[in-house]
């Protein structure tokens, strides 16, 4: 016997005549006895009660009905709603209550040994040898028939099943059809007992088969695979929630509903001839008395279940308390919970005891309290044993303090000791592998709720740290939380305590249980671990992925990146004792965030890895959007080597990102490399002034694409002797065409590079509409071939003159002043150099002191000194660009004509050519006019005529004597006034109304 469920208790003794059946109404027992007699028995203490229950005391004799039956009684039911007793004997009868008056006798009925009452329809279904019967209970009219079908034997059992009804025949069970009277087989009976049919309350069946009972649902479908096992064959079964009472030949015996249906109690009656329910007990009726078995309190069965370790039934008979107790509900189910529990966790099954332990919503600390080798942090919160030894003294709980081992002890360490005693062991067993894993999973399913609530506080605290800011009602007694990490403050929350010692302890088992990359990912996501504890946790144990994550989630970067440069300092040499090989790319992932927070901290950190990653490093400063001006100078000061490359990368990725201080800087440095190159090469005599080396070809390349550097600047470098066609681009930037245009000639001697020169100046200068005279430039390289004693005379000084009167009229162009065009600077500054060079400058010295076109004709030369060809040579290939009345004017008049057919030839064709074209167009303009003219004059001749009929189409009136208008398709006539008023109502549109002509 497990636990006392039931309570038997003798309600009468020493009854006249042996009883046959028994029942009960109210607190009233109706005995039914061999003498055909029906005995009605009332409490001893008081006969006149009106309780609705049996009591637990003595019954004594009211009345005796006598001749109740004329045969022995074989059933006796109490039909309350109805207040009907229903008897069978010879046959059915059916007697009012409670004065027992006969109500109906069911004649049909004579013979039946068996019956079944649907309380809820009001239908009675009996069976007399072959045949099965199914009347009505009418109100009105008593009973009525309503269905009679044959079986294939006697039926020893039956019961309703929802519309059907199931038999326990001779040798099988089977469900008829009440509609139809269809058989379907459910399976056979035992050989030794006979059939019996028991109804469930959910609606399923028992059936007996032998000492077996089997369920199943209405149709006769196997409902489990569970059976209950009783220890004999019962002859008669009642269900009892949440019990199945079963008459043996010996005893009754009492089994548990819930899987797998455990014996309860057992209890030893001889002679017990009937077992029937009660409203609030079981009635068993023996020979010549009665007894009652009367439910043991829940509470009761609870504490005798519990403190016997039978912990399933216990909680599974808390569910049976009733609703007003919901609150000792409650209690004793998280009693049970604990209890059980630890009774789980002592016998190793640590998964189904966290389980038990989340069920009884302890605090998480009562359950870390079991694992003395974590770490915890140091809390303001009453610690939950405390709180369990105050509501729950008997429960079994291990408490932190008790432990003998200490906090720090590494588990891993107790295989070395030889001897271990109890208590070691003890430990060693809670912090084994499947313990932690239990505690693991415990852990994360009370997380999300924890951090749930967590984050909840902390974005309260900050609204009311916001209303306390704006209205100065803030609570000073409330700790703000700090925006670096939440290891260095106090966290003054009960949900944030109870959050960081859960992620605490969850990341301490993790790693107890080798989950290094599970760590990981609780500290990449939202977590509140100790700072503190944990750092010595993972260095402990060289978890240094996981450490670098709970740096960079308490925002400590500063830290992370130090401990990232040594262990990729580590790996690089090999001396690394960590598996995981850091590489210097780490140390850029990790940057990356980085940019638009603490971009000094970044520019800091790169510069370690700079050299090894170069490419990757910039690309970093690009990408990561830090201001440019921040890295160009960080990389001056401590990586000069790498500050070209960078404004390199810059500048190809995005020109007008850069500011002209940068776009000066990249060129100055340019030019460094190409005045170290050239200073090398010509102490050893091997500079070609014509040579383009990769640095000068990058050199001429920025002075061509970029505008926003100083030419003036640059121009002072450049050495006398050598880089004229740097100091040609100069000069060209600085608008001095003329003189750079003679270095092209003069000093250079390409005249190929002089006609590129020209070339992109006067396509410049097309993509400007305020320009003109753009061919202007090639007469500029007319006069320098036509005179260049002109223009090689005092050469170098006019350069020194247009830089030292730059340098003194004007201050130096910042970057902010530059424009993004590509003929140079702005045109105010354009404007004021010039206007400088006009007052400081011969009129001799530059193509500025005279207009671009001034074609003042110039004294002719030695025709040997004239560089006639190049002359020739530029007239044929750019005759299309060139005034041909000053290029004439210009050129000497020795020259042969016949040496200017390439440049005369398709210059006089082309103007020709345009002089038809115009001539054509204008012939067509006539034309044109003509045709407009004529078709003004056809539509002056319209003749509109107009008669009675004629209608207006805006008032739909008559046009009569009245004053008209026409549309312009001749058609449409209106009065001239409705065509003034739906003007000003703009009905019509302007288009179809300029041509109206009045009549």
């Amino acid at each position: 016997m497990v636990h006392s469920a039931y309570d038997s208790f003798e309600l009468l003794r020493g009854c006249p005549t042996k009883i046959d059946a028994v029942a009960s109404y109210a607190s009233k027992l109706f005995v039914g006895c061999s003498d055909g007699a029906l005995r009605v028995y009332a409490a001893e203490s008081d006969r006149s009660s009106s309780s609705s229950e049996l009591r637990k005391e003595g019954y004594a004799l009211e009345r005796t009905v006598n001749g109740y039956s004329k045969k022995s009684l074989l059933a006796m039911e109490v039909l309350a709603s109805r207040e009907l007793l229903l008897s069978l004997s010879e046959s059915i009868a059916f007697h009012r209550l409670p004065n027992l008056e006969t109500f109906a006798v069911i004649t049909k009925a004579k013979g039946a040994n068996v019956y079944s009452w649907d309380d809820r329809r009001g239908y009675l279904c009996f069976a007399r040898q072959k045949r099965v019967c199914i009347i009505r209970h009418d109100a009105g009219r008593g009973f009525v028939e309503v269905k009679e079908f044959g079986v294939p034997d006697t039926v020893k059992s039956m019961s309703w099943c929802g519309e059907n009804i199931c038999l326990g025949i001779k040798k099988e069970y089977v469900i008829l059809n009440a509609t139809s009277g269809a058989l379907s087989e459910v399976f056979p009976s035992g050989r030794l007992a006979p059939p019996l049919v028991v109804p469930l309350p959910s609606g399923e069946l028992l059936l007996g088969k032998e000492n077996i009972g089997v369920f199943v649902d209405q149709n006769g479908k196997l409902h489990q695979a569970e059976r209950i096992c009783w220890s004999e064959a019962p002859s008669v079964v009642v269900v009892q929630k949440p019990y199945a009472i079963a008459l043996l030949p010996r005893r009754v015996e009492i089994r548990s509903l819930r899987v797998p249906y455990p014996m309860i109690q057992t209890i030893v009656l001889q002679n017990v001839r009937r077992l029937v329910q009660s409203n609030n007990a079981v009635i068993v009726a023996l020979d010549n008395s009665v007894h009652g078995l009367f439910p043991v309190p829940v509470g009761a069965q609870i504490v005798q279940l519990t403190a016997s370790g039978n912990f399933e039934e216990a909680l599974a008979l808390c569910k049976l308390l009733p609703p007003e107790d919901a609150s000792l509900r409650a209690a004793k189910e998280g009693s049970i919970h604990i209890r059980y529990a630890h009774h789980l966790f002592d016998n190793g099954s640590y998964e189904e005891a966290m389980e038990h332990f989340l069920a009884a919503q302890v605090d998480i600390t009562y359950v870390l309290s079991m694992y003395p080798s974590i770490v915890l942090p140091k809390t303001t919160l009453l610690p939950e044993t405390d709180k369990l030894v105050d509501s729950d003294p008997d429960a079994v709980h291990l408490s932190r303090g008790s432990s003998g081992a200490s906090d720090d002890m590494d588990p891993s360490s107790a295989s070395h000791f030889g001897d271990f005693d109890e208590h070691s062991a003890l430990e060693s067993k809670k912090m084994s592998h499947n313990t932690l894993m239990a505690l693991i999973k415990y852990l994360q399913k009370r997380r999300y709720n924890i951090i749930e609530k967590a984050t909840a506080e902390g974005t309260e605290e900050v609204v009311l740290g916001a209303v306390g800011d704006n209205y100065g009602h803030y609570d000073s007694s409330r700790v703000k939380k700090s925006g670096k990490g939440r290891g260095n403050v106090a966290i003054n929350s009960g949900a944030r305590e109870m959050a960081a010692i859960l992620d605490t302890a969850l990341l301490q088992a993790l790693l107890l249980t080798g989950q290094s990359s599970a760590s990981v990912e609780l500290l990449r996501g939202h977590n509140y671990c100790d700072l503190k504890i944990c750092e010595e946790s993972l260095q402990k144990r060289h978890h240094y992925s996981a450490l670098l994550e709970l740096y960079r989630s308490n925002a400590m970067h500063r830290e992370a990146l130090k401990l990232l440069h040594q262990l990729v300092e580590e790996s690089s040499s090999g001396k690394s004792e960590v598996t995981h090989k850091f590489k210097p790319e780490d140390i850029l992932e990790y940057l990356k965030p980085l940019c638009g927070k603490d971009p000094m901290l970044v520019l800091e950190f790169s510069m370690i890895i700079l050299d090894r990653c170069p490419t990757q490093t910039i690309e970093l400063f690009l990408s990561g959007n830090i201001p440019a001006d921040m890295v160009n100078s960080y990389l001056k000061q401590h990586a000069p080597n790498m500050q070209g490359r960078y404004l390199e990368l810059m500048l190809a990725m995005n020109e007008s990102a850069i500011s002209g201080n940068l776009q000066n800087e990249m060129v100055q440095i340019y030019l460094s490399e190409v005045l170290d190159l050239h200073a090398e090469l010509s102490d050893q005599n091997k500079w070609d002034e014509k040579a383009h080396y990769p640095t000068r070809k990058k050199l001429l390349s920025a002075l061509e694409g970029i505008s926003g550097y100083n030419p003036e600047a640059l121009l002072k470098r450049l050495p006398p002797d050598a880089l004229y066609e740097e100091r040609a681009v100069l000069l060209g930037k600085m608008n001095q065409h003329e003189l750079a245009l003679s270095l092209y000639v003069h000093k250079l001697h390409l005249p190929d590079l002089a006609l590129c020169y020209c070339d992109r100046v006067y396509e410049s200068a097309t993509h400007q509409p305020s320009t003109t005279k753009s061919g202007s430039i090639y007469l500029t390289l007319l006069q320098i071939y036509l005179n260049p004693s002109k223009t090689t005379k005092n050469f170098e000084k006019r350069i020194t003159n247009i830089v030292a009167s730059r340098s003194t009229s004007i201050p130096k162009v910042s970057s902010a002043s530059g424009t993004k065009t590509k003929g140079g600077r702005g045109a105010k500054k354009i404007a004021a150099i010039e206007v400088a060079d006009d007052l400081r400058v011969s009129p001799s010295g530059t193509d500025s002191s005279r207009s671009d076109g001034d074609t003042d004709e110039i004294s002719p030369e030695d025709s040997s000194t004239i560089m006639l060809d190049e002359v020739l040579d530029l007239l044929s290939k750019r005759w299309d660009r060139i005034n041909g009345a000053q290029a004439l004017r210009l050129l000497p008049r020795q020259t042969n004509l016949q040496n200017l057919m390439p440049f005369l030839g398709p210059l006089l064709r082309k103007s020709s050519e345009a002089n038809r074209n115009l001539s054509v167009i204008k012939s067509l303009r006539q034309s044109e006019n003509l045709q407009v003219k004529d078709e003004l004059y056809k539509y002056r001749k319209t003749v509109v005529k107009i008669s009675g009929d004629s209608m207006c189409s805006l008032c739909h009136k008559k046009i009569g004597t009245s004053v008209f208008a026409v549309y312009p398709n001749g058609k449409t006539l209106v009065h001239f006034v409705c065509f003034r008023d739906s003007q000003s109502m703009k009905a019509v549109t302007k288009s179809t109304t300029t041509t109206l002509r009045k009549w």
